[in-house]
């Protein structure tokens, strides 16, 4: 039975306190398995305001109406309103995910200032917000974060490398598709990329006729021919709150379609890394998302006369 894995971005209080809940007794109702990765830190979502001269991103934001979405109040946090501690006053809900039977991971420590400066940050500053993620995860749930998922699917050479000396047993910081080990300037990365590889929702509402009715039969048109390693990127915000309905109509698509709904654990856990092709990764941009982002690139040839892991092109 191919394997469809469900990623859960948890971006903001408002989603770990109204959406996360949902969505666990949504899954549970369905029999199927997810990862939850959880922003850790204080919700700055208000400080998103800047993107608004970003290319294409009003355009984003008239389409998925992100205030109905968000409420007001969390739009406020961080400029007007302080932002609430997720981490420390969400605990409860994050553990309960976890005993629920779920896998939980790492989404980021502030979720507008990992999207918005990660892309350019040093090495110190990369390793400090990973850091912080990490130790606040750990003091939560009593033990190490085993996955690890990028906010906006924003890295950087050291985020990636962090990954790895970290021990995170996989991540899935970009979109892709299908399972592969990044490379980055020639550098191997030993951290299997389980990559997004099918649009989300706020990608593909309000485009071509597609709406909060029927966006579920274009996302179940792209997995019509069943394949195994497909992952599906939703969020606490929108499908455990008003978008709901639709994440129903698409796991009883799945199931129709034959696919076992899981986690990235589960997915990681039918791979051998030694076997995964490895891919360079890079930027670029996805239809119906504004900006850049981490993307699976070409294979990586190298040529391994050298030593076993040389990172030297093939001519």
């Amino acid at each position: 039975m191919p394997k469809l894995a469900l990623k859960i971005d948890v971006d903001t209080y408002r989603g770990t306190l109204i959406g996360v809940p949902r969505l666990v007794e949504l899954l549970r109702r369905h029999g199927a398995d997810a990862t939850f990765l959880f922003s850790l830190g204080r919700d700055h979502t208000g400080r998103a305001i800047k993107r608004a001269f970003r290319p294409g991103f009003m355009k984003k934001v008239s389409r998925t109406s992100v205030l109905s979405h968000y409420g007001l109040k969390t739009l406020m946090y961080g400029v007007v309103l302080p932002g609430p501690d997720i981490g420390r006053g969400c605990a409860d809900i994050l553990r309960g995910v976890r005993d629920s039977g779920f896998e939980t991971g790492i989404h980021c420590w502030d979720h507008v200032k990992w999207q918005d400066q990660v892309r350019n940050a040093d090495m110190a500053w990369t390793e400090r917000e990973m850091e912080r993620a990490a130790n606040r995860y750990a003091n939560v749930f009593g033990s190490a974060a085993t996955v690890h998922g990028a906010a906006g699917w924003q890295m950087n050479a050291h985020a990636l490398r962090l990954t790895q000396r970290m021990g995170f047993s996989h991540a899935s910081d970009c979109r892709g598709s299908h399972p592969f080990v990044p490379v980055w300037d020639a550098e191997i990365v030993n951290c299997p990329q389980l990559p997004t590889t099918l649009p989300t929702l706020d990608e593909l509402i309000g485009i071509d006729g597609t709406d909060e009715n029927n966006v579920h039969q274009r996302l179940l048109e792209l997995t019509r021919e069943p394949r195994d390693g497909h992952v599906f990127t939703l969020h606490a915000e929108l499908e455990g709150i008003k978008l709901a309905p639709v994440l129903e109509n698409l796991l009883r698509g799945w199931k129709q379609q034959g696919y076992a709904l899981t986690s990235l654990r589960e997915l990681r856990a039918g791979l051998d890394p030694a076997k995964l092709p490895r891919h360079e990764i890079r930027w670029g941009e996805v239809p119906g998302r504004s900006g850049e982002l981490m993307l699976q690139g070409p294979e990586f040839l190298a040529d391994v006369g050298i030593g076993q892991d040389a990172n030297v092109r093939s001519p």
